[in-house]
C-alpha cells in the first residue's frame, strides 16, 4: 500500500496514458512514406530472421540505424505483423515519457509542476498524436532531451552548485553518453550534433554575460569532461556500428552519410516549405501548450540556480533545433518535434507560476487561446462539410488530375463530426473562463484534459476517412495480392507500400543489382509469375512508354481515386 502511496502520480500518468495511446492504433492503414517505410524493414526482419541489417525489398537499406526497427520487428514478433505492431512501441513511449517529465518537473520544482508539465505534453496535439504514430521520432527525441538532462545534472555537480544529488557527477555523465548513443542507434549522429550544439551554445552563452536572461553564472571550459562524454557516446554506438562494419564493410557508413547530406542540402521528396514553417507548425500544432510557452520566453525569476540552470537548457535546446531546421531545406513536420520538450516545459512553467501568484494570467493569453482554438475549430467543423460536397474542393485543384481523382472516393460523411469542432470550441471557452477566474488547475485539465478527447475523437471519426481519399485505393489493391505469388512494383511515383501490404516474399526480390536492370527484366522478359504495376492518373502515360513493346502481354486491370493498376500475366 504504501508502494501504491508513493507513486500514486506515476500509476495515474500510466493508466491514463494507455488508456489514450493504445486503444484504435491498429484500426488505420499506416502511412506512406515513413510510416511504412520502418515497418516493412521490422517485417522483413521477422521474414528473414536477420536483425542486424536493415532491408527494403530484401536488399540493403541503409538510411536508418536499427534500434527503434528492432523494437517494432519485437512486437511485430509478440502481436504478428500488422499495423498495431508498427505502432505500439511509440504507445509505449508516450507513458514513459509523460512519467519522465512528471518526474522530472517533480524534481525541479515539485508535483504540481510535473503535472503541469506531463499534462502539457499530453494535451497538445501534435505531441500527442505521435504517440499514436509509426515514425521514429518519440523515441529519438526521448533520448536526446534525457542525454541532456543528465548532461545538465552532470554540470550542476562539476559547477559545484549547492545541489542534492544521490550520485557522483560521473554518473550523469554516463547516463548522458548512453542516452545520446542510444539516439545515434535510433537515427543518426543528429542526436550528438544537437547536444553538442547545445553545450557549445551554453558555453558562449556564459561567456557574454551581458546576453544571459538570468543573472550570470560561471562556466568554465570542461573540455577533458566533454571528450570522455563523446568516448562514451562513440563506445555505445559501436554496439551496432561496428558489428555492422565488420560484417559488411562501410557501405552503409557511405550511404548513410550521402543521405543526411541530401535530406539537409535539398527539397527531399518534394518537402519545401518557407523559412517560417517550423515556428508555424509548433504554434498552432503544440496547441495548446504553444500558447502559455510564449510567456515564458523572457527574464523571469527562478527561486533557485538550478533551474535557472534548467530553463537555460531548455531554450537553448528550443533554439538550437528551431534554427537548425529551419534552415534545412527539407520541411518536414517532425524535423522540428524534439523542441516539444523545452516548450512544453515552457508551458508548465507559465501555468506553475500563474497558480503560485508569482506572475498573473493576462488577456493576451486568452485572446490567443481563441485565436488558435478558433481556427482548429473551423477545420475540425468545416471538413465534413466538404467531405459531404468533394466537388467545391475539386473544383480547386483543376491543376491537379491526381488530387482531384482522390475526392471522388466514396467516403462516409454524415455531418455530426462537426460537433467534434463544437465541443473542442466549448472546452476552449470554458477553459479560460477558469483561467481568468484564477481557477488554474481546473482550466488546466479542463483546456488540457479536454484536447486529449478531441484528439482522440479526431483518430476515430476523421483520419481514417481521409485516408481514403490519399491512399485506400492503392492499399486495398496490394492487400488483395497478399498470398499471391507475385511481383509488384509502382511506376511514376515512389512507396513502401506495395512491400508491406502485398506481404512480399524474399523469393520475389530483384535478381539483379540496380533498379534498371531488374526494371528491364520484369518488363521485357518472360516472367514466371504475375507483376502487378501500380501508377497514378499523372504517371500513367510513362508506364504506357514503358510498356508498348510488348502491350499486348499486359491488361489494364482499372482505376479507382487517381491510382491505375496494370497486370502482366506470367508465361505457363
Amino acid at each position: 500500500m504504501d508502494l501504491v502511496e508513493k507513486y500514486k502520480y506515476q500509476f495515474a500518468i500510466a493508466l491514463v496514458s494507455m488508456l489514450f495511446f493504445i486503444p484504435f492504433i491498429g484500426n488505420l492503414h499506416l502511412f506512406d512514406w515513413d510510416e511504412i517505410n520502418f515497418a516493412e524493414c521490422a517485417r522483413e526482419m521477422v521474414i528473414t530472421g536477420d536483425y542486424l541489417r536493415m532491408t527494403m525489398d530484401y536488399l540493403p537499406f541503409n538510411e536508418k540505424p536499427p534500434f527503434f526497427i528492432w523494437l517494432q520487428a519485437i512486437a511485430m514478433n509478440v502481436f504478428g505483423i500488422g499495423e498495431f505492431a508498427a505502432r505500439i512501441p511509440n504507445a509505449i513511449c508516450g507513458i514513459i515519457v509523460l512519467i519522465a517529465l512528471f518526474n522530472i518537473g517533480k524534481k525541479l520544482y515539485d508535483t504540481s509542476f510535473g503535472i503541469f508539465w506531463a499534462g502539457s505534453y499530453f494535451g497538445s496535439i501534435l505531441p500527442h498524436f505521435y504517440f499514436k504514430s509509426g515514425i521514429i521520432d518519440p523515441f529519438f527525441n526521448l533520448f536526446i532531451f534525457l542525454g541532456l538532462y543528465y548532461f545538465f545534472l552532470f554540470y550542476l555537480l562539476w559547477s559545484a552548485k549547492k545541489v542534492s544529488l544521490s550520485n557522483s557527477k560521473w554518473y550523469y555523465l554516463f547516463l548522458a553518453s548512453f542516452f545520446i548513443g542510444m539516439g545515434i542507434l535510433t537515427k543518426g549522429p543528429v542526436a550528438f550534433l544537437i547536444i553538442s550544439l547545445c553545450i557549445g551554445v551554453y558555453w558562449v552563452v556564459g561567456l557574454v554575460k551581458p546576453f544571459l536572461l538570468i543573472k550570470p553564472i560561471r562556466l568554465g571550459f570542461f573540455f577533458n569532461e566533454y571528450l570522455l562524454f563523446s568516448i562514451g557516446t562513440l563506445v555505445v554506438t559501436l554496439l551496432w556500428y561496428g558489428i555492422e562494419f565488420a560484417l559488411h564493410g562501410k557501405e552503409f557508413i557511405i550511404d548513410f552519410t550521402l543521405r543526411q547530406y541530401a535530406m539537409l542540402s535539398t527539397h527531399d521528396a518534394g518537402h519545401e516549405g518557407f523559412l517560417g514553417y517550423h515556428f508555424v507548425v509548433l504554434l498552432v500544432g503544440c496547441f495548446p501548450a504553444s500558447v502559455f510557452a510564449l510567456n515564458a520566453f523572457r527574464k523571469q525569476q527562478q527561486s533557485a540556480d538550478y533551474q535557472a540552470i534548467f530553463k537555460i537548457f531548455m531554450l537553448i535546446l528550443f533554439w538550437v533545433v528551431l534554427l537548425l531546421f529551419t534552415f534545412v531545406k527539407t520541411k518536414i513536420v517532425h524535423y522540428s518535434s524534439l523542441c516539444y520538450y523545452p516548450l512544453t516545459y515552457f508551458s508548465a512553467l507559465t501555468l506553475y507560476q500563474i497558480a503560485r501568484k508569482e506572475i498573473a494570467y493576462k488577456k493576451w493569453i486568452s485572446y490567443t487561446l481563441f485565436a488558435i482554438g478558433g481556427l482548429l475549430f473551423l477545420i475540425v467543423s468545416i471538413v465534413p462539410f466538404l467531405g459531404q460536397y468533394p466537388s467545391i474542393i475539386q473544383s480547386l485543384l483543376e491543376n491537379d488530375k491526381f488530387a482531384q481523382a482522390n475526392f471522388g472516393a466514396e467516403v462516409a460523411w454524415t455531418g455530426w463530426e462537426s460537433l467534434i469542432g463544437l465541443y473542442f470550441i466549448a472546452i476552449v471557452t470554458v477553459g479560460v473562463y477558469f483561467f481568468r477566474k484564477e481557477e488554474i488547475m481546473k482550466g488546466f485539465v479542463l483546456l488540457f484534459g479536454g484536447t486529449a478527447v478531441m484528439l482522440a475523437l479526431v483518430l476515430i471519426f476523421y483520419v481514417g476517412k481521409v485516408e481514403r481519399y490519399t491512399q485506400r485505393a492503392a492499399i486495398e489493391f496490394l492487400e488483395g495480392l497478399q498470398n499471391k505469388d507475385c511481383y509488384v512494383m509502382t511506376i511514376g511515383y515512389k512507396s513502401y507500400a506495395q512491400y508491406f501490404y502485398a506481404r512480399t516474399q524474399p523469393n520475389t526480390k530483384p535478381m539483379f543489382d540496380g533498379d534498371i536492370r531488374w526494371q528491364n527484366h520484369l518488363f521485357y522478359s518472360k516472367l514466371d509469375r504475375d507483376f502487378y504495376v501500380l501508377t497514378k492518373n499523372t504517371s500513367e502515360s510513362e508506364l504506357l512508354d514503358l510498356i508498348k513493346p510488348n502491350q499486348t502481354e499486359w491488361e489494364r486491370l482499372y482505376e479507382k481515386n487517381g491510382f491505375v493498376f496494370y497486370k502482366k500475366t506470367a508465361v505457363k
